[in-house]
């Protein structure tokens, strides 16, 4: 039984990259919550924004987040908002454990533009959206497990350091849960 790992943060950040090092390392299934469900509604996150809009698209991230994958042996890459809705960030901490990661505006800026499935940076000015967003969601971001910045390193670099968190924080959790 290994507990379950969540990686959290922005856009950009490396979540899915770092998430699919660190779930080879431990033997864990990896999965991106987009994909999810992306898989489930048959639709891709930028026609679910785009035919039944950003709200319904976050009722299917909390259902994710409820019943949507396995309580244990997994490596989550959480959308980039999904912490942000109200109890989530909780709920994914009673869960198992959480990293969080962090890129500057740039980086997720030159990281993203190559992506054209990101409905919330399919604006006129993504370098601004980026930096409003940031701004909304820094303050959660802060207190979403433990941070990592992936800026200046590579994925390697990251997955390790992300390694030596998880390994220590399972088992605090593992220790908490049981006792």
């Amino acid at each position: 039984m290994k507990t379950n790992l969540y990686i959290v943060g922005f856009m950009g950040t490396g979540k899915s990259a770092i998430g699919r090092k660190v779930a080879r390392k431990f033997d864990l299934q990896f999965l991106d919550s987009d994909v999810e469900i992306e898989k489930k509604t048959t639709m891709t996150i930028k026609d679910i924004f785009r035919v039944h809009g950003e709200e319904v698209f976050r009722n299917m991230e909390r259902e994710f987040v409820e019943t949507g994958h396995p309580a244990q042996g997994c490596a989550v890459a959480c959308g980039g908002g999904l912490v942000m809705q109200p109890g989530l960030l909780e709920r994914l901490k009673a869960k198992g454990v959480l990293v969080c990661l962090f890129a500057s505006t740039d980086s997720i800026l030159e990281r993203t533009s190559r992506n054209q499935n990101r409905p919330l940076l399919n604006v006129d000015k993504p370098e601004q959206e980026i930096r409003d967003l940031l701004e909304k969601r820094n303050a959660i971001y802060m207190r979403a497990g433990t941070g990592v910045t992936t800026e200046n390193r590579s994925i390697s670099e990251v997955a390790a350091h992300v390694c030596r968190i998880y390994r220590k924080e399972a088992a605090a959790f593992e220790s908490r849960k049981s006792g």
